[in-house]
């Protein structure tokens, strides 16, 4: 398995800081920056584009995990690109032609992802699984931040075992309610990647005591 990193959420970042919030995420030992991109339509909610994602390049060095929860991803990927993203990541649910959208992302130099909803089987995964670099398993509905916890580490062991059984390198990431009391299990799983968004930047003692919080689980 690979080693487990952790992906601050910016979706829970104060956004009159933002720059400051990514730029204390990584003097904290984060590896990653995630950006949750929503278009309203095939989540609930709306928040950023491009730009975001370019004002982020601007103030770290982390790599930027852009995860696009949108209808239509095709014609957006360019943009993200240009604007610093290090991976793409799609759902399987919008992506028709899931195969071409991972190769456009991998033309543009970039890692690329596929995530699943709560209630999409990752049986249906598995013609894509050689071609992906990341799989993200969603433990919430995705739209909000600070959702209850799904528990479907089921799923995860799942997965964990068909990239092991086809020595697949793909990193498996779990977004939704990761917390210092979840992550254990999603650790256990088999997932080596994790999204918090709550548990980070809104810790009682700040965005160092989230990130040590979820870093003391995963080296005990």
């Amino acid at each position: 398995m690979n080693t487990p990193l952790l992906a601050p959420s910016i979706l829970s970042a104060d956004f009159t800081r933002l720059g400051a919030d990514v730029q204390a995420c990584q003097q904290a030992g984060a590896d990653w920056i995630h950006v949750d991109v929503m278009d309203g339509r095939f989540v609930p909610n709306l928040t950023f584009g491009a730009p975001i994602v370019e004002a982020c390049r601007r103030v770290t060095s982390l790599p930027l995990d852009v995860h696009l929860m949108v209808q239509t991803p095709e014609p957006l990927l360019e943009d993200f690109a240009r604007a610093g993203a290090s991976s793409l990541t799609v759902h399987y649910e919008t992506c028709p032609h899931l195969h071409r959208t991972l190769q456009q992302i991998h033309a543009l130099g970039l890692k690329a992802g596929v995530a699943i909803n709560p209630s999409t089987s990752a049986l249906l995964l598995e013609d894509i699984l050689p071609y992906a670099d990341l799989l993200l398993v969603m433990t919430v509905n995705p739209g909000f931040g600070g959702q209850k916890f799904i528990d479907l580490t089921p799923k995860i062991r799942a997965l964990r075992s068909r990239l092991e059984a086809l020595s697949l390198p793909a990193r498996l990431e779990v977004d939704g309610g990761v917390s210092a009391e979840t992550l254990p299990r999603l650790l256990q799983a088999g997932a080596d990647t994790f999204v918090a968004g709550n548990a980070v930047f809104r810790h009682p003692q700040g965005i160092a005591g989230g990130l040590l919080a979820l870093k003391q689980k995963i080296t005990t």
